[in-house]
């Protein structure tokens, strides 16, 4: 990987790490449907433009169907149950839950034999569960239970965005796909959120949550997760998914003062082990897929004078769409 790449490669794991904790702090006065439409709307505003300039807005509106349920699955439901559950969940443990996305992608390969699923990835479902269960079963309380199995749509949903990217948008460019996913969730949440505005003002960490919420960790996350992509490859790229629970955990620990036990240790490790191995292409798959595979996602190594926008409509379907990291 490149200094760049290196660069990106943090950049994306710190920041879609963050979230959690922005999440946590903007819900205290903020309800869950017009946090999404102040996400979704402010990202809109940025990307539409963004995404016009590159030509990529009418090949994602060609294929509506796929682009409406992309948006449903990746942003719309998750994000407002994500955010109604961190009203009650500490953020940690909300970061340490939405990373068992890999597993589900994993079952949902399997149910749709879209991929071989070998003996590792069996063990890593199951470690993975596991780790699941333990988070579930020692770090939640019995008020917080509802709002902790709400996460497993969440989990879902984020696990089936990239699978309709992979199967209904491929060849899309992303960025048209997700400035397209965050105007038609804006305009679905626009009425709920007028409906439940602030009645006093609110606190200036909430607001400057918000606005974070909205800048870094969606317009500038995508920015660079693009970047990333056309930097290192999609399969490379992806392996931010290691990185983001991580720094969810340090967040809430050092920020909110969220407890971490020996429970929460034991769930982190088992999850992140479970979705390594459940995620990792066969051993003869990978050896098919090999160096040129990786070479030709790329920009550094691919065919000479192939553009970015070139790259990164080629990566769609292949591991690096917009979803295949989920974007808390």
């Amino acid at each position: 990987m490149t200094r760049r790449g290196w660069v990106y490669f943090v950049a994306v794991g710190v920041i879609w790490g963050l979230p959690y904790l922005l999440i946590r702090i903007s819900v205290r006065e903020i309800s869950p449907p017009l946090l999404v439409f102040i996400r979704t709307g402010g990202a809109a505003l940025v990307l539409m433009p963004l995404a016009a300039a590159r030509g990529a807005l009418v090949p994602a509106i060609r294929r509506w169907r796929a682009l409406l349920a992309y948006t449903v699955a990746e942003l719309a439901v998750p994000w407002v149950l994500l955010f109604n559950a961190e009203r009650r969940l500490p953020s940690s443990l909300s970061g340490l839950l939405v990373a068992a996305v890999p597993l589900v992608a994993a079952v949902l390969a399997l149910v749709t034999r879209s991929e071989h699923i070998d003996f590792r990835r069996v063990a890593g479902l199951g470690v993975g569960i596991a780790g699941v269960a333990v988070l579930v079963g020692f770090s939640v309380a019995g008020s917080q239970l509802l709002f902790a199995l709400s996460l497993g749509a969440v989990v879902v949903g984020y696990a089936l965005g990239p699978w309709v990217v992979d199967h209904k948008l491929r060849g899309v460019p992303p960025i048209g796909v997700i400035a397209w996913s965050v105007l038609l969730c804006a305009i679905a949440y626009a009425p709920a959120a007028l409906l439940d505005l602030p009645t006093r003002p609110l606190a200036a960490s909430v607001v400057e949550s918000a606005v974070a919420l909205t800048v870094v960790c969606t317009i500038v996350a995508f920015l660079l997760f693009f970047a990333l992509i056309n930097e290192v490859g999609a399969m490379r790229a992806t392996l931010v998914t290691y990185v983001n629970p991580a720094v969810a955990v340090i967040l809430g620990v050092a920020v909110l003062g969220e407890p971490f036990g020996l429970a929460t240790a034991a769930g982190f490790v088992l999850i992140l082990a479970g979705c390594f191995l459940a995620s990792r292409p066969p051993r003869r798959a990978a050896r098919e897929a090999g160096a040129p595979r990786d070479a030709a996602l790329t920009v550094t190594d691919g065919p000479a004078g192939r553009g970015d926008d070139e790259v990164a409509a080629s990566d769609v379907g292949q591991g690096g769409a917009p979803g295949a990291v989920p974007a808390p």
